[in-house]
């Protein structure tokens, strides 16, 4: 049972259609998959159809006993066991919604472990986790050969990890722990990078009386530009809009618009 792809079950149906050569009439078309558009980045998922002659369909149903092929059964068995981040991500805090109590540091950050490896594992970058702590935070270094997959495009799915893990132990956890997600010395290096942007932007600020909008990032990221730019007394920095898409304003202490 051939399956084919799409963005859309519409385009995975046309895909079909034109590999096989044939119109809509002439095949039964089973939806395996609608697709999902992922969150984040995270999770997208294709849209998957199957498409079988009209004519092959009516002699199975004529059959006293369907076999499935090896082929059709190891498709089915990826379906089944193959979820997206997003469905990790619900079940997982359908489960942390039960607790009601919270649990104490150590337990919460070890399911917090548990939650990240699954999802690795989701993203085929399966990881090993070690943490530690760093400037009061609680650091989760993934380990694992595969380290673009779980950065992603200008560190994007890296910052849905980052958020994912963040909502998830304020969910499970008594108390409030900072959480920060890495992947080798991705974070070392952004560091720099935002050093260099905070210095850019604030010289830019100063030298247009304009301020200046920067791209959503994480809260700590946000916090590691305010503490730069906190010694400049010629700029002032707030944040503006929700989680996850919260970014920074950096505007000139003196305004002239």
């Amino acid at each position: 049972m051939p399956i084919y792809e799409g963005q859309s079950v519409e385009e995975a149906i046309q895909n079909g259609l034109k590999a096989l050569g044939v119109t809509q009439d002439e095949v039964q078309t089973t939806i395996i998959e609608e697709g999902k558009k992922g969150f984040l980045g995270v999770g997208k998922k294709n849209a998957q159809v199957s498409l079988e002659y009209m004519a092959k369909q009516e002699t199975e149903n004529k059959s006293e006993t369907v076999n499935k092929t090896e082929a059709e059964e190891d498709n089915e068995k990826s379906s089944e066991e193959i979820e997206t981040v997003e469905e990790v991500s619900d079940k997982e805090a359908e489960q942390a919604e039960k607790l009601s109590e919270g649990l104490d540091n150590q337990e919460a950050l070890t399911q917090l472990s548990i939650y990240l490896t699954d999802i690795t594992k989701e993203l085929n970058a399966p990881a090993t986790i070690k943490t530690s702590r760093d400037a009061g935070r609680i650091v989760f270094d993934l380990d694992t050969s595969k380290k673009g997959l779980l950065i992603g495009r200008h560190g994007k799915t890296l910052n849905a990890l980052q958020y994912l893990a963040q909502v998830y132990i304020h969910r499970i956890a008594k108390n409030k722990l900072p959480i920060v997600v890495n992947v080798g010395n991705y974070r070392q290096k952004r560091e720099d990078i935002l050093e260099s942007l905070a210095e850019r932007t604030a010289e830019k600020v100063d030298r247009t009386g304009m301020p200046a909008f920067l791209e959503p990032m994480p809260a700590f990221e946000r916090k590691h530009i305010h503490a730069v730019l906190s010694k400049k007394s010629y700029v002032t920095t707030h944040s503006e809009g929700d989680e996850p898409y919260r970014y920074l304003v950096v505007e000139p202490a003196k305004k002239y618009y």
